[in-house]
């Protein structure tokens, strides 16, 4: 959620430009949330003048009632009935107009920050790096989605027996895959990284859900439980992460905080049909390890450049060829002030594609959640006095996947697969695997 003050004149103009390199709708969408904010504060002024008239008018009514006539005192005391309920009527038409108006500001995406470039689709987003060379084949590669049922590893025909499309079954070395490449990932994150490991509820309610920004506007996209609960299926660790620290007021001297968990991911795909139906890529129900930060506002992108690197450092302990992307302002997400996606190298697909988005949120979460810490205010040289508790400020969060387990499994599979349709497994997985090479012997 936006800071409404940094909306209001001198800088509406300026931010409905910044808006507006995202969209025209978002632009607009934050044109008419200031609009109503000024019919707020018009109100509030309104109200604020009638109750210091009704103050007075009260208080000059006791001065005067031994002195004044009784038709003059019966007439003040109607006046101030009328002025009573105009105060009364204009308090309920704020209530309704305050509501209308954080409604719409849940509704507005974050502002870009001033280093994203300009842009209204993927095809706008600037490549900043590569690393590693795409293998050259002497035969032609596979595809995951042949790779996989051929090793007997995973299966879709079952999985959509029991669960519809865009579900899978990982069997034998195909889930033993998967289990160690989030082990791998977790002992980097936590050995390596700095990252303290959580385990979150996969089951969130409605507010966890609005602090993230994922409520109101992307309900479609979430699975709600049946029955009287208001809890959901989690889209991503990134939720539960962020709302761990919901409504409290962190130490400064803590910051950063890191957190990093290992979770499966549910979302419906909602309009997404038609892209990406085959295989592993976008299913609706995925593991992921995911990557949070809990920053000072000064140090957030400097934070967003370590989470990044710590999300490359996978990719590049498993010898899988990425680029580094940097999204324009039209292709990030809802929440994110400035968004670096990975993207690895898939050889059935000559291309590469999104394996991990790490977001600089700034302070857009946390406003919503209610997440602050107090700026610490150093004492004058030789006072003895305590130092006095400084300004209440909103923290910034950072979040990233630190991998898509599955989008990782896929690049694996089709980097590693041999002419006889075995995979050689990244030798830093090997010690989690128990094996070097999947064939098709290890069927479960």
């Amino acid at each position: 959620m936006l800071d409404l003050v940094h909306l209001r004149e001198p800088h509406k103009d300026a931010a409905v430009g910044r808006m507006r390199s995202r969209s025209d709708a978002a632009a607009q969408a934050l044109e008419e949330c200031t609009r109503v904010d000024v019919q707020w504060r018009q109100l509030v002024t309104e109200i604020e003048a009638l109750k210091s008239e009704h103050n007075s008018a009260t208080a000059a009514m006791g001065q005067s009632r031994a002195t004044s006539s009784p038709e003059a005192f019966a007439a003040a005391r109607e006046a101030g009935k009328v002025r009573g309920d105009r105060i009364r009527v204009l308090e309920v038409q704020l209530g309704e107009i305050e509501q209308r108006r954080d409604d719409l500001l849940m509704a507005v995406p974050n502002l870009p920050h001033s280093s994203v470039p300009v842009g209204k689709s993927s095809e706008d987003n600037v490549e900043v790096q590569r690393w590693g060379s795409p293998r050259v084949f002497d035969f032609e590669p596979k595809a995951h989605w042949d790779l996989g049922p051929a090793l007997g590893i995973i299966d879709f025909e079952r999985a959509a027996r029991m669960s519809g499309a865009r579900f899978s079954v990982l069997v034998g070395a195909g889930a033993r895959l998967a289990r160690a490449l989030i082990n791998f990932m977790l002992q980097l994150h936590t050995t390596e990284h700095g990252y303290t490991e959580v385990e979150p509820p996969f089951l969130v309610n409605a507010n966890a859900l609005r602090g993230t920004g994922n409520l109101p506007k992307f309900e479609q996209d979430l699975f709600r439980i049946a029955g009287d609960w208001n809890l959901y299926l989690i889209p991503t660790a990134e939720v539960p992460l962020t709302n761990l620290h919901r409504e409290e007021e962190l130490d400064a001297a803590a910051l950063p905080i890191s957190y990093t968990a290992y979770t499966p991911c549910f979302r419906s795909e909602a309009g997404s049909y038609g892209a990406d139906v085959r295989g592993l890529i976008r299913q609706h129900q995925f593991d992921k390890v995911e990557l949070m930060k809990f920053t000072r506002q000064e140090d957030s992108h400097a934070a967003l450049e370590t989470l990044t690197r710590n999300a490359e450092t996978v990719l590049e302990r498993l010898g899988l060829p990425y680029r580094r992307m940097l999204l324009c302002t039209g292709d990030m997400g809802f929440a994110s002030a400035k968004t670096y996606d990975l993207e690895v190298w898939l050889p059935s697909q000559n291309a590469y594609r999104e394996i991990s988005s790490c977001s600089n949120c700034e302070d857009f979460q946390a406003r919503r959640a209610k997440i602050r810490y107090r700026e610490p205010v150093a004492a004058a040289a030789g006072d003895k006095k305590p130092a006095k508790a400084g300004k209440m400020r909103f923290a910034h969060t950072l979040n990233g996947s630190g991998l898509a387990v599955g989008r990782t499994l896929i690049a694996i599979l089709e980097n590693g697969q041999q002419a006889d349709g075995s995979v050689v497994i990244p030798e830093a997985l090997r010690a989690h695997m128990g094996c070097d090479v999947i064939t098709a012997r290890e069927r479960a």
